[in-house]
């Protein structure tokens, strides 16, 4: 069963057992597992499906598949879950109540639902460096996803702001695309996985360490950045016509925040081992939850609040 994204009515309130909140690897997979148990479940989410997953370029350790690229994988989740449940794409939430009546009204942008139940699967999104240049430049070069934006860059130079695996894969990425691929980080040390420096110095990709970007600069569209080489305090600039930001991920936590989950300090919703929040039949799956950030532990997590869910919701 699948609702075609702009089908639904924004008045209207759809009545369901279980609403999943995001549709990466984590609420798709409680799609799946949810449907599967009893459960009438949806999917709402705010973008296209597949979330930070579809993002990557190149997969390599999810079990099953070789080699595989994120959006490919993701796709193929998406299908395999539009088996089971509807899935809302491009409806953000406005707001979650609370009913008198122990339901939790959902009001999204294609529409409302009244549910028993709620699984977060949110995620995370790109973090930012907040220097000058940065807003400025948003979409004028300065970009968080290769896979995205990756080849309106072909035969240029661009620089990859973040050296951990996130960065270091897009930076391999790009090498099949870009001129030149340079590679910011601001530890004294490699902050990705030996398979991935390995690549890199086969590709001959320049590593710089111990670098802190202070500014993007350009004019209509952007042409490079200043560091600081932390070990010595001197500024550099580099020219480039594009730059990738790879720093890390916040939580998007604010849903379930505004209906009484409790978060950790860094913002992630607490769970326990069954993935149950602080609040009563709501639950929290995936990068929302901290953690390991990997494709199999959000998909695993997803499994285990659908059928937490479906345990719960029987025993009601």
């Amino acid at each position: 069963m699948l609702i075609i994204p702009g089908a639904g009515k924004r008045g209207e309130t759809f009545e369901y057992d279980l609403a999943i909140i995001g549709s990466g690897p984590a609420g798709l997979t409680a799609g799946i597992y949810s449907s599967r148990a009893g459960l009438q479940a949806v999917i709402v989410e705010k973008n296209a499906a597949g979330g930070l997953a579809a993002e990557a370029p190149y997969i390599e350790n999810y079990p099953g598949f070789i080699g595989i690229k994120g959006q490919e994988l993701a796709s193929r989740m998406k299908e395999h879950a539009k088996n089971y449940l509807p899935i809302f794409e491009m409806s953000p939430i406005s707001k979650i109540e609370k009913q008198d009546t122990g339901k939790f009204f959902i009001e999204s942008h294609q529409g409302n639902f009244s549910v028993s139940s709620i699984i977060f699967a949110t995620g995370t999104t790109h973090k930012h460096l907040n220097i000058k240049g940065e807003k400025e430049f948003s979409g004028k070069g300065i970009s968080y996803c290769v896979t995205c934006d990756g080849p309106f860059f072909k035969d240029h130079d661009v620089i990859i702001i973040g050296g951990g695996n996130s960065g270091a894969a897009a930076a391999i990425y790009m090498s099949g695309l870009a001129k030149k691929v340079t590679i910011l980080e601001c530890m004294p040390r490699t902050m990705c996985e030996n398979a991935y420096t390995k690549k890199i110095e086969e590709l001959g990709l320049e590593y710089i360490k111990n670098a802190k970007v202070t500014e993007i600069f350009g004019d209509d569209v952007v042409r490079g950045l200043r560091y600081v080489d932390k070990s010595i305090g001197k500024e550099y600039e580099l020219k480039a016509d594009g730059v990738f930001i790879y720093i890390g991920l916040s939580p998007q936590s604010e849903l379930a925040k505004s209906i009484g989950c409790q978060l950790n300090n860094g913002g992630y919703i607490k769970v326990d081992d069954k993935m149950r929040t602080s609040v009563p039949f709501v639950y929290a799956a995936g990068d929302v939850t901290g953690g390991v950030a990997q494709i199999i532990v959000a998909a695993a997590q997803g499994a285990i609040a659908a059928l937490s869910c479906f345990e719960d919701l029987s025993l009601k």
